[in-house]
């Protein structure tokens, strides 16, 4: 058997020199198709427009938690029955508790059970998400076709049939925000930049959600 310094010395040390020469001479004119090839892609430059004020407003209609972007309005659960019977009743229920989509009413108390049932009342931690969602994408295939009035009364009317208001309380701007949810301390912690927070994030005995 040859030592293995002569087996080591057999072995290729790097490419041949003829593929190292025939890489230099063909680099540079890849390298030259490359550069014209992206020459000749378009830029772009005179496609789309910067928006204009009055269409970012229009497209700037999420309500935050605290609610300071809740528009002028009100409403009852009085107000917001009818709506309700007439935009949504069919997808989920008389009552909010029959479906067949989503329910809305009831499920107080099921959360921590084997079967859990999510709902505007047991689960939602914030009644100005709940005006939120109606306005953005109620009723299906007829988004943002609520008045704020009529968004007012059907956020009241669901927090009225899960026991939250009363009938007869009026939802706005300065009411709404102050409604405390059954779920509200079941989201923690309630903004995102806050989770750095360990206090805030719920951590105890070094248990952190």
């Amino acid at each position: 058997m040859a030592p293995v310094t002569a087996r080591l010395k057999s072995c290729p040390e790097g490419p041949p020199k003829r593929l190292t020469i025939v890489l230099n001479l063909f680099m540079p004119v890849i390298l030259l198709a490359a550069c014209a090839a992206r020459a000749q892609m378009p830029t772009y430059s005179n496609v789309g427009r910067t928006p204009t004020a009055e269409e970012i407003r229009a497209w700037d209609f999420a309500i935050g938690v605290d609610g300071k972007e809740l528009p002028p309005g009100k409403g009852t659960a009085k107000d917001g029955a009818p709506i309700y019977a007439r935009k949504c009743a069919r997808c989920h229920g008389a009552t909010g508790e029959e479906g067949p989509l989503m329910r809305l009413v009831g499920g107080k108390g099921t959360l921590t059970s084997m079967t859990p049932l999510r709902t505007v009342g047991s689960y939602w931690a914030f009644a100005t998400t709940v005006w939120d969602y109606i306005n953005r994408a109620m009723p299906p295939d007829e988004e943002r076709s609520f008045t704020a009035d009529e968004v007012y009364a059907l956020t009241a009317f669901l927090l009225y049939r899960n026991g939250i208001i009363a009938e007869s309380d009026v939802m706005d701007a300065k009411t709404l925000p102050k409604v405390q949810m059954p779920n509200r301390n079941g989201f923690i912690p309630q903004r995102i930049e806050e989770i750095p927070d360990a206090r805030k994030r719920g951590c105890r005995l070094g248990h952190c959600p």
